[in-house]
């Protein structure tokens, strides 16, 4: 009778918690909606990538397919979050998940009639990013709200298994299926998928934003709703250190040691191989995160969520740096997982702190900057590894920057000390 008691317990200290997925009908959908439409987004997103290439012949045209999505993350990011704050997410969820589903229609019925315009999938591409910017705080927000406090970690490490399964078999299920059936295939499997996000954004409750017990009157909530700007939000967030902290620290690991420009480079000269190697190195940091995810059970247990992050970001830094020092690929590979594994921690007390330190009508507004610097902070980070690969080497690149984000990050630390004492069961912004 022991033993059959203790073997589910040693389980739950090391693989993931799904605690979340049991206890709340609602999330338990709207993860697995999350989960499939992430996997058939990942497939557009390499097959809208191989069209254009295959239109144009140009790489360049194929980089401004991420130019065109980082100016609407940017901007509808930041007034997203305002719009979670003053309406129903749940309806701000399912509208911008419905336009999302009308986009994935559009290029069906684009490959069909054989309309075969470069211009078309860059517009496609940013009325996608708008939807999502609009999407990720109104269901980032809801998280809480559907769940107690004691689970949130548990369900930010099951988010981070839906975005990480979908980076990796997304673009794996898209390759296979545009080479076997064209692209029509990719983009029609992506219209299944998103039904089961409509469904589990249809099935849930409504999802006002709470404006607390001072909301007396209707004339009240009116007043309140036009205050729920984005300046009000980043004025929230200048006066809250234990907040400011979290972006601060995501800014150093993705911004001073992001290696992913190096890696067609290092693949050819570090490791003497070729594209196939410098997919490995993408693919890499995504599989650490999948397995960061999967045996996350012991983060619920972890009160200092600050000391975490602290920990957790020096951890990204160390393996970058290390990694700028291998010419072993195998040895390479598994600094980069390392490095992963250490992001996926960091992303779950991150969100955990926003969720739980941050009144519930301010949510929107901090999810909409969390993506903001999500969706910059590595642009940037490409931009510096790149110039300082060409001016120095990939491996002053790589490992000053690791080192650099040690450093700036244990500044950061004692300069903001209570940081490092942040006490998930007395959150303080």
């Amino acid at each position: 009778m022991t033993e059959t008691t203790e073997e589910p317990v040693h389980r739950t200290r090391i693989l993931v918690d799904l605690t979340p997925l049991r206890t709340s009908p609602d999330y338990r959908r709207l993860w697995f909606g999350n989960m499939v439409s992430w996997i058939g987004q990942g497939m557009t997103a390499l097959a809208v990538s191989l069209q254009v290439y295959d239109i144009t012949g140009s790489a360049f045209s194929v980089g401004l397919i991420g130019f065109c999505s980082l100016l609407p993350l940017v901007v509808f990011g930041l007034y997203g979050g305002a719009v979670a704050d003053t309406f129903d997410r749940r309806k701000l969820g399912l509208a911008s998940s419905f336009g999302s589903f009308v986009l994935s229609v559009a290029l069906v019925v684009a490959t069909v009639a054989g309309v075969e315009q470069v211009g078309l999938l860059y517009a496609v591409v940013a009325l996608q990013a708008v939807c999502f910017a609009l999407n990720s705080p109104a269901r980032s927000s809801m998280i809480a709200r559907l769940l107690p406090a004691d689970q949130l970690a548990a369900a930010n490490a099951l988010n981070s298994m839906t975005s990480t399964t979908g980076a990796l078999v997304g673009p794996m299920l898209g390759g296979l299926m545009v080479g076997w059936w064209g692209y029509r295939s990719a983009y029609t499997v992506d219209v299944i998928t998103f039904t089961a996000s409509l469904y589990a954004m249809w099935r849930l409750p409504a999802m006002l934003p709470d404006r607390g017990d001072d909301a007396k009157s209707e004339e009240d909530d009116a007043k309140r709703e036009k205050r729920a700007s984005v300046v009000d939000g980043l004025r929230f967030l200048a006066g809250r250190p234990n907040l400011r902290m979290t972006f601060f620290t995501d800014m150093c690991a993705m911004v001073l040691a992001q290696p992913r420009a190096l890696f067609p480079v290092v693949a050819v000269v570090w490791y003497g191989g070729d594209a196939k190697t410098a997919g490995l190195l993408v693919a890499a940091p995504g599989l650490g995160a999948l397995l960061g995810s999967v045996f996350s059970g012991w983060l619920g247990r972890v009160r200092r969520h600050g000391l975490a992050v602290i920990v957790a970001v020096s951890c990204w830094g160390g393996a970058i740096a290390v990694f700028g020092l291998t010419r072993q690929l195998w040895l390479g590979l598994t600094f980069l997982a390392l490095a992963g594994c250490a992001d996926t921690v960091s992303m779950v007390f991150r969100n955990t702190m926003l969720q739980t330190a941050v009144p519930d009508a301010m949510r929107g507004r901090l999810q909409g900057v969390f993506i903001v610097v999500v969706a910059g902070g590595p642009r940037l980070g490409d931009f510096l590894a790149g110039s300082v690969a060409d001016l120095a080497s990939p491996s002053v690149a790589a490992t000053g920057g690791g080192i650099a984000c040690v450093v700036a990050v244990s500044l950061l630390a004692l300069r903001w000390r209570g940081f490092a004492r942040y006490d998930a069961q007395n959150p303080q912004p």
